[in-house]
């Protein structure tokens, strides 16, 4: 296992739980499971050929990762009844940034 990829999966993973614990503590397993659907933008992985490339930045590349797309999601976070959501992206587009700039 290399670093880029604990880094990458270790933030899809314990970002969204690091951020359920500290700001939703009441309520943190509901948040976590919520913000944990991020990872449902990778379907737009099933677009492209090949489905996964290791040397393949996600970032702009994909529909679900494009800079309109993150944009969205930004904005996302402000609402209170879609900050989760919000919070599972964003979050998810961060693993990702690091993943691209492990890569280069």
């Amino acid at each position: 296992m290399t670093l880029r990829f604990v880094l990458h999966y270790g933030i899809h993973v314990f970002g969204p739980l690091l951020a359920a614990i500290m700001f939703y503590k009441p309520k943190w397993i509901k948040a976590y499971l919520i913000m944990l659907c991020g990872f449902l933008i990778d379907v737009d992985h099933l677009l492209a050929t090949p489905i996964l490339d290791p040397n393949r930045c996600s970032i702009g590349f994909h529909p679900l990762h494009s800079y309109y797309a993150i944009a969205f999601y930004v904005i996302l976070v402000f609402p209170k009844k879609t900050r989760w959501i919000g919070l599972g992206l964003v979050i998810h587009i961060l693993a990702d940034l690091v993943d691209c700039q492990l890569m280069s």
